[in-house]
C-alpha cells in the first residue's frame, strides 16, 4: 500500500500540476533576469541597453539561463509533484531511433522546399559563405540544448500532463498555444509568427500525442534550428546568431518572414500545416494497423 502511495502524485489533476509548473518557472525567469541585470550593472556600471546586449552580443547568456532554469523546473516538479522518474517524460531510445531520424529529416526537408521556393521566385539570395568552426561548433551545441529543454517543458512535462486531464485534441492544442505564448516577445513578433510558432507546436506535438516519446521532437527542433540560421542564414525566432551562408530577403515580408527569419513566411504556415496533417494520417494508419492486427 505504501509503495503505491507513493507513486500517487502530490497534485491529482494533470492541469493543475501545469498551471503550476508554468507560475514556477516564470518566476524562475524573473528571477534569472534580475540576478542577469544586476551583474550587468555590477560589471559596465548600467543597464540601459540590457535588452539588446542579451539579444545580440550576450544571447548565449540568454540560452544558458533559460535553459537552467527550465530544467530545473522540470526536474523538481517531475521528481516532487509529479512523483514520476524523468525518463518517464519521453526519453526511451530503444524503438524510436526511427522518429528520431524522421524528426530530423522532416526539418530539413520542409526548410529545404521553402527556401527553394524563396530563392526561385527571387526573394531570398546568397550573397557570401563565412565559415567559422567554432562559432558552428557553439552554435550546434547551444541549438541541441534549447532543442532538448523546450522539447521536454512543451512536449513532456506539459502536454504529457495537460492529456492526464484533457482529450488528446485538447491537450495538444493548449500546449502548441503555450509553445506559442513562449515565444510572443520575441524580436520581430508579429500574427504571422505567432501562427506559425502554434502550428509547429501542434506538429511537434502529434508524434508525442501518439507515441508518448520525445526524440522525434527534439531532433525535428535541433535540425529545425540549426540549419534555418547557422547554416542557411535566416534569423532563428527573430534572433540573429552567426551564419555560414549570409542571407539577403528581398520582397513581401509576408513571403520572406522578416526580420523573424523563416517562421515568419505564410510559406511556413503551409508548409508546417501540410507536415502536421501527413503526420497525423501516418500515425492514424500506423495505430489503426496495430488495431487490426491484435483483432
Amino acid at each position: 500500500m505504501n509503495a503505491r502511495a507513493i507513486k500517487k502524485p502530490l497534485i491529482r489533476q494533470g492541469w493543475l500540476r501545469v498551471l503550476l509548473f508554468c507560475v514556477f518557472y516564470f518566476i524562475l525567469l524573473i528571477a534569472g533576469g534580475v540576478v542577469i541585470t544586476l551583474l550587468f550593472k555590477s560589471i559596465r556600471g548600467n543597464t540601459d541597453n540590457i535588452t539588446e546586449l542579451l539579444n545580440g552580443e550576450y544571447l548565449w547568456l540568454s540560452i544558458v539561463v533559460a535553459v537552467a532554469l527550465g530544467l530545473l523546473a522540470v526536474v523538481l516538479f517531475r521528481l516532487l509533484i509529479d512523483r514520476k522518474s524523468l525518463t518517464s517524460l519521453g526519453f526511451r531510445i530503444t524503438g524510436y531511433r526511427n522518429d528520431a531520424i524522421a524528426g530530423f529529416l522532416m526539418a530539413i526537408s520542409i526548410l529545404g522546399v521553402g527556401t527553394m521556393i524563396l530563392y526561385f521566385s527571387k526573394h531570398l539570395a546568397w550573397t557570401d559563405i563565412t565559415f567559422n568552426a567554432n562559432e558552428l561548433f557553439i552554435e550546434l551545441g547551444l541549438l541541441a540544448f534549447v532543442a532538448f529543454y523546450e522539447e521536454t517543458i512543451f512536449r513532456g512535462y506539459i502536454l504529457g500532463n495537460l492529456m492526464e486531464s484533457f482529450n488528446k485534441w485538447i491537450a495538444l492544442l493548449i500546449s502548441a498555444l503555450l509553445f506559442a505564448v513562449f515565444h510572443a516577445d520575441n524580436p520581430g513578433i508579429n500574427i504571422i509568427p505567432v501562427l506559425n510558432v502554434f502550428l509547429a507546436g501542434i506538429l511537434l506535438g502529434i508524434n508525442y500525442m501518439y507515441t508518448r516519446n520525445l526524440w522525434f521532437a527534439i531532433f525535428f527542433h535541433f535540425s529545425w534550428n540549426f540549419f534555418q540560421g547557422p547554416l542557411l542564414g535566416y534569423k532563428i525566432s527573430g534572433f540573429n546568431l552567426p551564419t555560414l551562408l549570409q542571407t539577403e530577403l528581398k520582397g513581401d515580408l509576408l513571403l520572406t518572414g522578416g526580420d523573424f527569419g523563416f517562421e515568419g513566411s505564410v510559406f511556413c504556415t503551409a508548409l508546417v500545416l501540410i507536415s502536421s496533417l501527413l503526420l497525423y494520417r501516418a500515425y492514424e494508419s500506423r495505430e489503426q494497423a496495430a488495431k487490426v492486427q491484435v483483432n
